[in-house]
């Protein structure tokens, strides 16, 4: 996983760091169409009556990836590409890097055996905390990019590209602002984060005890696989709100987006894009953990020569 069975990081953390950035990046570059899909379906109001004009434009994964395909151009299913690296670098590098040297705090340096399931938890908790805490800036504007397909034809777009979104939220709405919807972009990379990575490594660590798995690409698929699951289906409440507060400025805070989707779409709104975002998640999780590995091997020889 993130590192060897005995908890035990064998590379540097410059060398972790590298190693998770690049795999984050990759694997946002081959799926971003389908979170463009996801953040589209999950700010896509309830329609009201049985007006034609109310009735949703985005319908499924595929419906909505083909929708803005055709409405918009291909090239916008990659809309927040350029801020999207930006994040993975930031916090993919972080989350994943900090990983071994915090869950190495939490259990202690005399401790000895499997490292306890509670304790992968809390770790990835805290560097998914930390992690979005610095990167959240990059996960704003990407979400103000994605969100800006939505603007109905002739209405001139408010940001010319990643730089000048920054630059332009900044300027208009202060730069307390790049940090808009920090609540819930913690609590949903948190618990994300402590979903993916303490699955991945318990998957991982089980299925290693099968006789028969060895520590190769087929067990890094089933365990990608398990932590994109578990991510999702833990995840997708607070991703809702997340998307929201970022792409619709009208909400004062994390409660108010809470009270207003719960009251006027109901609570099924919060699990809103749920297969696209576990197709993206799922795939998501099997591109960085599969190339996670190979890069942390790359690294590791690297470093030993």
């Amino acid at each position: 996983m993130v590192a060897d069975q005995k908890g035990k990081s064998d590379i540097s953390f410059a060398g972790t760091f590298a190693s998770s950035a690049f795999a984050a990046s990759l694997a946002e570059i081959c799926t971003i169409p389908l979170d463009t899909a996801k953040v589209r379906l999950q700010l896509q109001k309830k329609a009201v009556g049985g007006d034609v004009a109310t009735l949703p434009k985005y319908r499924g994964l595929l419906g909505t990836v083909g929708t803005i395909a055709r409405e918009e151009g291909l090239a916008a299913l990659w809309k927040g590409v350029i801020p999207g690296l930006h994040r993975q670098c930031l916090f993919g590098g972080l989350r994943i890097g900090m990983y071994e040297p915090v869950k190495n705090f939490y259990v202690g340096k005399d401790h000895v055996g499997d490292v306890p399931l509670t304790k992968k938890i809390l770790a990835a908790f805290t560097t998914g905390a930390l992690g979005i805490t610095v990167a959240n800036p990059t996960d704003l504007v990407k979400v103000r990019l994605q969100a800006e397909g939505r603007l109905p034809p002739g209405v001139p777009r408010r940001y010319s590209g990643a730089l000048n979104a920054y630059s332009t939220i900044a300027r208009q709405e202060g730069v307390a602002a790049l940090w808009t919807g920090l609540g819930p972009n913690i609590a949903r990379n948190a618990i994300i984060n402590a979903a993916e990575l303490a699955s991945y490594d318990q998957v991982k660590q089980t299925i290693l005890k099968i006789p028969g798995f060895t520590d190769n690409v087929v067990t890094h698929l089933f365990a990608g696989l398990g932590a994109g699951f578990f991510a999702v289906c833990i995840g997708s409440p607070v991703d809702v709100v997340k998307s929201r507060m970022m792409g619709d400025s009208t909400y004062k805070s994390t409660l108010d987006c809470f009270i207003k989707t719960l009251k006027n779409d109901g609570p099924l709104a919060f699990y809103k894009g749920f297969i696209p975002n576990f197709g993206r998640l799922g795939s998501w999780n099997v591109i960085m953990f599969l190339t996670l590995e190979q890069a942390k091997k790359f690294v590791r020889n690297l470093e030993s020569s």
